[in-house]
């Protein structure tokens, strides 16, 4: 039987979950219909949480050089400055959350970086070739691929649809995408040089009388171009004039010309979300399970995480035990279900010009999500994500707990006490505590802090640093 994974699409969801599996040793291949690489900033916040994936992943550190903090926005009512105001305060690190602020990065560096890592694992993503159908079987999934003109049939173990929200597989599987696209509101998202404007600041123009309906321009790391958001009134065509004509009308200068619109798209509000997200050994993530606004900056995240989820399932799977593939619907659909109906009360506040429209709390931070029944949820068990804290190891170097998680396996931690003789598994001991086998030592009882533990308390954290058991 094949042990190949095929993954079609290359956005942030497909990439991460091919780097995922190749760093597990599975055999994967990832493909992508378009010609060339994604070329635009489109989502490009990056939540707390993900940061915590991609430490795991080894491209945190590439992220951090790459992007920048949120930055402050200065808001111009009719041409005059009023305000400066941020999405969200900068919060410091605390030992159990070592990344708590959002981090800005264009999406088309954050795949340029997924995909540098991947091919330290020789996998290269497969441009110009299209899924064009497959079928399934018990066994196994086979699938047609079409590049150049050619067609090869490709036999994997499992395919993963990751290609959007006109996903071939979503709608070959005949899933219906269960939800609402709003033609009565459109807006205009892009990339924009505009030179005249501090590029350290993000900018808010509009009128006073209507100050939800003007063009904001945030800047994105690595160049001088700002991302734009403007709304898109009547059957106007996209262009680099009709931005200008935004810029004209709300803020009150004569001197900012805009340059270089590199990405353009009309967006409009589709919300949508699959009813299954697996059907046999065919599985949907990302933007095919899940269409969401752009409010909040959770559509990306969310599928970065779906991928982070299924890698380590698909992995047991082919290694024998497909118990846990069952689980990953259950628990993708429900947090996806949740985070649409957070983006879409963030977009309602937006259209009804809230004056708290622009502001993200801890909320849109995807540090809270859990894995378990909402009436079960407020106290520390199955499904919470695993904290950080720091310790040190049994030659009294500095260590964290997220570098004992770091890996493609699972993590027994047991305070206090001796733990079982398996990979993995570590005693977390207080100073001056005699113990014999792997262990580390909390000198400074934030990890005791961080888990609310006792001693004789044993946590099983999954290779998605989600805590598996409590006891």
């Amino acid at each position: 039987m094949s042990q190949l994974v095929l993954v079609a699409g290359a956005g942030p969801t497909g990439l991460t979950l091919a780097l995922d599996l190749a760093r597990r040793d599975i055999p994967v291949r990832i493909v992508d219909k378009a010609a060339t690489f994604f070329a635009g900033s489109r989502g490009d916040g990056i939540q707390p949480r993900t940061l915590e994936v991609f430490d795991d992943l080894g491209v945190l550190n590439a992220m951090l050089a790459a992007g920048m903090p949120t930055p402050v926005m200065r808001v111009h009512l009719d041409g005059q400055f009023v305000a400066e105001r941020r999405m969200s305060e900068p919060v410091e690190p605390t030992p159990a959350v070592p990344y708590p602020n959002l981090w800005v990065l264009g999406q088309s560096r954050t795949e340029a970086i997924l995909r540098d890592r991947l091919a330290e694992f020789g996998v290269h993503v497969e441009l110009g070739t299209a899924l064009t159908g497959f079928t399934q079987d018990g066994d196994g999934v086979t699938a047609t691929l079409e590049r150049d003109g050619t067609r090869e049939i490709v036999r994997a173990a499992y395919l993963v649809g990751a290609d959007g929200g006109k996903s071939t597989v979503r709608k070959t599987l005949g899933i219906p995408f269960e939800g609402s696209t709003d033609e009565s509101l459109r807006m205009l998202l892009g990339d924009v040089r505009a030179d005249a404007l501090d590029h350290e600041f993000g900018y808010w123009f509009a009128a006073a009388d209507e100050p939800m309906q003007g063009i904001a321009l945030s800047p994105l790391p690595g160049g001088r171009q700002f991302q734009f958001a403007a709304p898109l009134n009547g059957d106007a065509e996209p262009s680099l004039e009709l931005l200008q004509e935004y810029v004209d009308r709300y803020c009150g200068r004569d001197d900012v010309t805009l340059t270089d619109l590199t990405w353009v798209t009309v967006w409009r509000p589709n919300i949508r979300l699959a009813r299954r997200f697996r059907d046999g050994r065919v599985f949907l993530a990302g933007d095919a399970a899940h269409a969401h606004p752009p409010t909040g900056g959770q559509g990306m995240n969310t599928g970065i995480q779906d991928a982070y989820n299924l890698g380590w399932k698909l992995a047991a799977a082919l290694s024998g035990d497909d118990t846990l593939l069952d689980s990953y619907e259950a628990e993708r659909r429900t947090v996806a279900a949740e985070v649409l109906g957070l983006s879409s009360a963030l977009l309602d506040k937006l259209v009804d010009g809230a004056d708290d429209a622009m502001e993200r709390g801890p909320e849109t931070q995807q540090l809270d999500i859990s894995y378990r029944d909402p009436a079960a949820r407020e106290q520390l068990a199955v499904g919470d994500r695993a904290p950080d804290a720091p310790v040190k190891d049994e030659r009294g170097r500095a260590v964290r707990l997220f570098d004992l998680f770091r890996g493609p396996h699972a993590t027994v931690l047991s305070f206090g006490t001796p733990t079982e003789a398996v990979p993995h598994a570590y005693a977390v001991v207080r100073p001056g505590a005699q113990v014999t086998g792997p262990h580390v030592v909390d000198v400074d009882g934030h990890a005791h802090a961080a888990y609310a533990a006792s001693e004789g308390t044993r946590v099983l954290v999954r290779p998605d640093g989600y805590i598996g058991a409590l006891s």
